[in-house]
């Protein structure tokens, strides 16, 4: 039995600047940290010919091409698993689909890292985040950027840089551990209960940046400036100032679309602010989700929002990224 792991992941600053349709044109910058919230692969070797798959619905196969899973059946291929295989593969995660942690990609990369294991490959972090990005953006032509699969392969909180060829520059923030602490405890996530595809709202973004849309480019342009900002910032371990940060990326996340937030999300964000969060933000895509606040005041603001229905998760800060247990 195989069992390989990857971690989700928080956006610290940049986001959005990772899409192709952006990169390609004028190159990104973001800050991402893995969290310890995992999606988990289970391989086992069985002996009836067939190929059984178990997420939230379950398949059974005699062949690679008739997954119907997109992603199962593109890294079998990708990966030349043969129709004979007689696999069992179950897929599990600590935290719902569609909900801005990464965790389309972060699937990716597990059943990458287990799947190597299977055919006793070596396989070295970036090939194996770059593997991730050619199935979902290549592959399956999905509008989205290398952020969740480079942070789901590296861990920890990580830098990366897109040149216009796509070439991503990884590196980690210099952090103090005395900051590191610091933001590990000031830092709260609320789950919406509200959950959306990525992809709808990210292609929104695409499209009209493959058009050179003005206001668009702008938009990126700053968000890229906010995430060399935030980086500057936490490595002086001014986490007031990197609070302020997230509100000014919030606005400006909010401008790229309609579909980024609504009337709930708007009045648990003020809530927040008005019961000592500092700053604040919605991770992901936008339109559902979680919630990340900054608050120096953590009983003030967990008694505030805990008549909101919202459900906090706790989490720490995951230095190792993908592996096999």
């Amino acid at each position: 039995m195989i069992i390989a792991r990857s971690p989700l992941r928080i956006s610290l600053g940049g986001g959005g600047t990772d899409l192709p349709s952006y990169y390609e044109k004028k190159g990104g910058f973001l800050i991402s940290a893995a969290i310890d919230k995992y999606v988990y692969i289970i391989l086992h070797k069985n002996f009836d010919g067939k190929i059984m798959l178990k997420y939230s619905d379950y398949e059974e196969t005699d062949s690679v091409g008739g997954i119907r899973h997109a992603i199962f059946r593109e890294t079998m291929k990708k990966l030349e698993i043969p129709d004979d295989c007689s696999l069992e593969i179950c897929s599990m995660a600590d935290i719902p689909a569609g909900t801005g942690l990464g965790s389309s990609s972060t699937f990716t990369t597990a059943l990458l890292k287990a799947l190597h294991q299977y055919k006793r490959d070596f396989v070295s972090t970036r090939t194996l985040a770059e593997e991730a990005c050619d199935i979902e953006m290549n592959m399956l032509h999905e509008p989205i950027g290398k952020q969740d699969q480079y942070i789901s392969a590296y861990g920890g909180i990580t830098c990366m840089e897109f040149d216009n060829t796509g070439r991503v520059n990884v590196y980690p923030l210099e952090i103090s551990n005395r900051t590191l602490y610091d933001l590990e405890d000031n830092l709260i996530l609320y789950f919406t209960g509200f959950s959306r595809s990525a992809s709808s709202i990210l292609k929104e973004q695409d499209d009209a940046s493959k058009k050179d849309d003005e206001a668009m480019m702008k938009n990126l342009d700053f968000v890229k400036e906010l995430g060399y900002r935030s980086k500057e910032v936490l490595e002086k371990g001014d986490l007031r100032g990197f609070a302020d940060i997230m509100n000014i990326h919030w606005e400006y996340k909010k401008k790229r679309s309609g579909n980024m937030s609504n009337p709930q999300i708007d009045e648990w964000y003020e809530l927040a602010m008005k019961n000592g969060a500092l700053g604040g933000k919605m991770i992901g895509a936008g339109g559902g989700g979680f919630l990340l606040f900054y608050t120096e005041n953590k009983t003030a603001l967990r008694s505030a929002m805990q008549g909101t229905g919202m459900e906090e998760v706790r989490f720490r800060f995951e230095h190792e990224g993908a592996t096999i247990l």
